[in-house]
């Protein structure tokens, strides 16, 4: 079977913390769940059936691969290498946080190889589109420049409002994404709440389309599927939503 021609980034779908880090946070594994993108590799991986998947085992906790090379703390406490997640939980033991040098290692580790391979996939193969892929939460949390207390649609997709992607692929993302996972044409909203981050705008400049898209966790992280205490989902629903993205990349292939 030929491969979808197209690239799927997911950058926040990592769970693990760089062993250079340790012993220096404080973190819970609860605030490290809520602050992630959990089992969107899951969700996402689509890899034989696209062209190239690119991801990482480093929760964005610690490594923000969406975020500039010069976003850093303290000037942002969600930038590259953050100090407090999304809610505002600390990460780190008070004077522990990471200095200049180790920074400059963790990017250097973890950081710089993610987006050489996507400069490289862009530049090897022939692709038509790129998805950068990210799940948000239901409610935007205290961080967010979206309204804190705002119920958010059950999918949202960025074109940086047309800079990144024509609006007719982004219609044929969205009319795909609704006849597969069975939504509602308007809980499929464009540029908002996000209009695209830093992978979508940087490589979106370049030869191929960036789409940003974000899932509403509800679609998983919710009864019956979700059990909170173990912070784990059923294996079933995951695999449904995989195969929903997969006939959705399908879908969006031939209407491009």
């Amino acid at each position: 079977m030929n491969r979808l021609p197209i690239l799927l980034s997911i950058p926040h779908g990592g769970r693990i913390k760089p062993a250079e880090l340790l012993g220096r946070t404080c973190i819970t594994d609860r605030d490290l769940f809520d602050d992630s993108d959990p089992f969107v590799v899951e969700i996402y991986e689509l890899r034989g059936i696209v062209e190239r998947v690119i991801k990482t085992d480093i929760a964005r906790t610690f490594v923000d691969l969406n975020r500039s090379p010069k976003d850093l703390p303290p000037a942002n406490p969600d930038g590259l290498i953050k100090s407090t997640t999304c809610y505002k939980r600390p990460i780190y033991h008070a004077g522990l946080e990471p200095g200049d040098a180790l920074q400059n290692s963790l990017i250097e580790l973890y950081y710089n190889p993610y987006h050489d391979s996507i400069r490289k996939s862009i530049a090897e193969l022939d692709l038509k589109a790129c998805l950068d892929c990210h799940s948000m939460a239901p409610v935007a949390p205290p961080i967010s420049p979206n309204q804190y207390g705002s119920g958010r649609p059950a999918f949202c997709i960025s074109n940086r409002d047309g800079s990144t992607a024509p609006q007719s692929m982004m219609d044929a993302l969205a009319d795909s994404i609704t006849e597969h996972f069975l939504v509602d044409r308007d809980m499929v909203a464009q540029n908002s709440p996000f209009q695209g981050g830093y992978i979508t705008k940087t490589y979106g400049d370049g030869p191929v389309p960036w789409i940003q898209v974000e899932m509403n966790r509800n679609l998983y992280l919710s009864e019956p599927w979700f059990d909170g205490g173990a912070m784990s989902v059923n294996a079933a629903r995951l695999q449904e939503l995989n195969l929903m993205f997969a006939k959705t990349m399908e879908s969006f292939v031939q209407k491009l």
